[in-house]
């Protein structure tokens, strides 16, 4: 399924344009569509290769035949090491080709010289015969091999390109349904596009979750002990962090506490988990990345959001197949659960769209004490970007929103801010659908502004 990779097949495709051979290497989690953009993007007589975790010898072999289809005879050679087939085929080859190697590190896994044996070939420029493009799902083996300072290829590639989950708009049209209903999908399935496709071939929504992920046979059942294999040897931790950020306990010491560990035993670890894209940490507006000691971690992945917030605190109950229930249980709690994505697109989408002929740096929340010392909390909070307005807004999932109500609200913490004064403040409220009543003074957004950011709100 291409939806869109329009910026990566560009890239990708003028690498392969090259007059001289690229090293391209591409990586991201599973199933955001890696292995079929490459696909999508090799000509004819490219040779692609899915690794897999079998001895060398065996996987040189499987290679071999695959190269068979270019260079007759190739196979039957018997090649003692990945050096000895490397030479061989760029010996052997009429014309410059592309050589894709998927599941790269499952191969050094196996065999953990072979970065070195690729950095000696560049080196000595013996690959003048084929680009190689190097693909993994693991991101960490991925980054030490190609990215970190001390790995062979450091510095060798001519396009490092990260696939990531697609933009929930993608989803609005892949499954042909609302605004509204995208925002409840996306909760689940988020922007992973095996998810949509393993969305698609179920009926409903609660048909598709319940099947794919409720039932202990469901393709999704054992989904992030999957992930996590990927990146790390064990994933009891990153569970136990994941599932403890479901149940709600967002301070690293309630976190620490929680697993009996001290906080700096598991920073490392809510580190690695936020750059995978798994978490994220979130701080209030206008504090500094650095030195917040207001941190609150939240899931960042939906359908991680959604296992750990759902399926596992249900595990034993679903393991005697009470799907129904659960899934009785989920959709009365529903609402709630999305209203926190609800907030977290809206406020990811504030720089792409214009308010108020105003573009708008990233959003975040603001909580802590206003001039008058009580507690406040603002749902969005950016800066134009030319430093003139503050964009404030409250955010709402709810059927009837009291919009009276919300607006007296904002207009009250408005005045609380103690960060808010010589600024030209844009008033913005975020809601499940368009209100029947006047709003002088509010920019109103709704699901279709949010997926559809080619909207100007003025």
């Amino acid at each position: 399924m291409i939806l869109n990779r329009e910026k990566e097949i560009a890239r990708i495709g003028q690498a392969l344009k090259s007059s001289s051979p690229q090293l391209i290497v591409v990586y991201g989690r599973r199933r955001c569509g890696k292995s079929t953009l490459l696909q999508h993007m090799m000509p004819d007589d490219a040779i692609y290769f899915s690794a897999d975790l079998r001895d060398a010898p065996l996987q040189r072999d499987a290679l071999a035949r695959e190269i068979e289809s270019l260079i007759p005879g190739f196979s039957r050679a018997v090649y003692p090491d990945w050096e000895s087939l490397f030479l061989g085929l760029n010996t052997g080859l009429k014309k410059r080709t592309v050589l894709c190697i998927d599941e790269f590190p499952y191969l050094v896994k196996n065999c953990p010289e072979l970065p070195s044996v690729l950095q000696k070939l560049l080196d000595a420029s013996q690959n003048t015969n084929y680009h190689l493009i190097l693909c993994g799902s693991s991101q960490q083996m991925m980054h030490s091999m190609v990215l970190d300072k001390s790995s062979p290829l450091y510095g060798r590639s001519d396009e490092i390109i990260r696939v990531k989950p697609m933009n929930v708009s993608y989803l609005q049209k892949f499954l042909s349904i609302s605004a509204i209903e995208t925002i409840e999908e996306y909760g689940v399935w988020g922007g992973v596009p095996r998810y949509w496709e393993i969305r698609k071939r179920a009926g409903s929504f609660g048909a598709a979750v319940k099947k794919n992920i409720l039932d202990q046979h469901g393709l999704l059942y054992e989904e992030p002990e999957r992930l996590f294999a990927d990146e790390m040897r064990t994933s009891v931790q990153a569970s136990s962090v994941l599932s403890l950020i479901g149940l709600g306990v967002h301070r690293i010491s309630e976190i620490a506490g929680r697993m009996q560990k001290p906080a700096t035993h598991i920073s490392g670890l809510l580190s690695f988990l936020t750059k995978q894209g798994y978490i994220r940490r979130e701080i209030p507006y206008g504090e500094s990345e650095k030195t917040s000691k207001k941190s609150l971690y939240k899931i960042e992945d939906p359908f991680m959001n959604f296992y750990f917030t759902f399926l596992l605190p249900n595990k034993s109950r679903l393991e005697y197949d009470m799907i129904d229930q659960v899934w009785q249980e989920i959709t009365e709690r529903y609402d709630q659960y999305i209203s926190f994505m609800w907030e977290d697109l809206c406020r990811k989408t504030i720089p792409q769209i214009v308010i108020a002929e105003k573009s708008f740096n990233p959003a975040s929340r603001w909580w802590g004490a206003g001039r008058d010392k009580k507690p406040i909390e603002v749902d969005i909070v950016a800066s134009s970007t030319d430093h003139s307005s503050l964009l404030i807004g409250e955010v709402k999932w709810t059927e009837k929103a009291d919009v009276h109500a919300l607006m007296a609200s904002l207009e009250s913490k408005i005045a609380a801010l103690p960060f808010a004064g010589g600024k030209t403040i844009v008033k913005a409220l975020f809601l499940k659908r368009k209100p029947t009543v006047p709003t002088p003074g509010f920019r109103i957004l709704t699901p279709a502004d949010v997926i559809d950011t080619r909207h100007h709100h003025d």
